[in-house]
């Protein structure tokens, strides 16, 4: 189970800056979810995705700090890694995964992790850089993409996990080149779900006149300040303009598997 935050902002700001008061808190909960940390930024038009991870504690490392101080953008990706039982503490194991423009990062885990091996491309498949289930995710977005558009895509791979394992949290975030997109979805009667209480797994955003922000709990989020995206519901936030839509997907999308 990992923390997840995302901020797009009207113009490239240094990241410390883009969030602000949540920068701090966020990487205070790395004293529990430990094992490490990546970030996914665009610095800006007409540049490339620019990637940092590492396995170490964000709170232990100044290289977290230096990344946060150092990277101006306008659409960024974090996440912190506390890594599932038997599944090692490497770099091909660490979030976000990326391919080309995407960058992906998930809260949460299913079992078996290899679920859904037999419907990602193989071409995809063969180029798995660890052995997480969150990684075989987001391959199974990236074959839905070639046919989708994320908001279906996101959708449909958490509707065939869902009926192919079990599962805690399929939360998790999705970077393009023209937008943030979130989803959000849990398995309340999980035994992560039941330990951590109802809230644990809930994904909230924040609007504002100059930045959007989505995270997990655990930073603060005071009412009124923060919607919840609600269960099964695609957040997209674009870069071009800001504008926040949040998308219900029907479940006829899904084909039978």
């Amino acid at each position: 189970m990992c923390r997840l935050m995302g901020v797009v902002t009207r113009a490239p700001l240094p990241l410390t800056e883009a969030l602000s008061d949540l920068a701090a808190p966020f990487t205070e909960l790395s004293r529990e979810h430990r094992d490490g940390w990546g970030i996914a930024a665009w610095p800006g038009q007409g540049t490339g995705l620019h990637i940092v991870k590492d396995t170490e504690p964000a709170f232990d490392t100044r290289r977290w700090d230096h990344t946060l101080m150092g990277t101006l953008t306008d659409t960024a990706l974090l996440h912190l890694r506390l890594a599932s039982p038997d599944l090692p503490v490497v770099s091909g194991n660490t979030h976000p995964f990326t391919v080309g423009t995407l960058a992906f990062a998930h809260n949460g885990f299913f079992t078996p992790y290899d679920a859904l091996d037999e419907l990602i491309d193989a071409d995809l498949l063969a180029g798995a850089a660890g052995n997480t289930d969150s990684e075989r995710y987001f391959l199974r977005v990236l074959t839905l993409l070639r046919e989708e558009n994320p908001v279906d895509a996101l959708a449909h791979a958490a509707a065939e996990i869902r009926a192919r394992t079990s599962f805690a949290s399929l939360n998790c975030l999705l970077l393009t080149e023209q937008a943030l997109y979130a989803y959000s979805d849990e398995d309340p009667d999980s035994e992560v779900s039941r330990r951590r209480g109802p809230d644990f797994f809930q994904l909230r955003y924040r609007v504002d006149e100059d930045r959007v922000v989505v995270a997990s709990s655990g930073v603060p989020q005071p009412d009124g300040d923060w919607h919840v995206l609600p269960y099964r519901r695609v957040l997209e936030i674009h870069r071009s303009s800001l504008r926040v839509s949040v998308h219900r997907v029907a479940h006829a999308l899904v084909k039978q598997i």
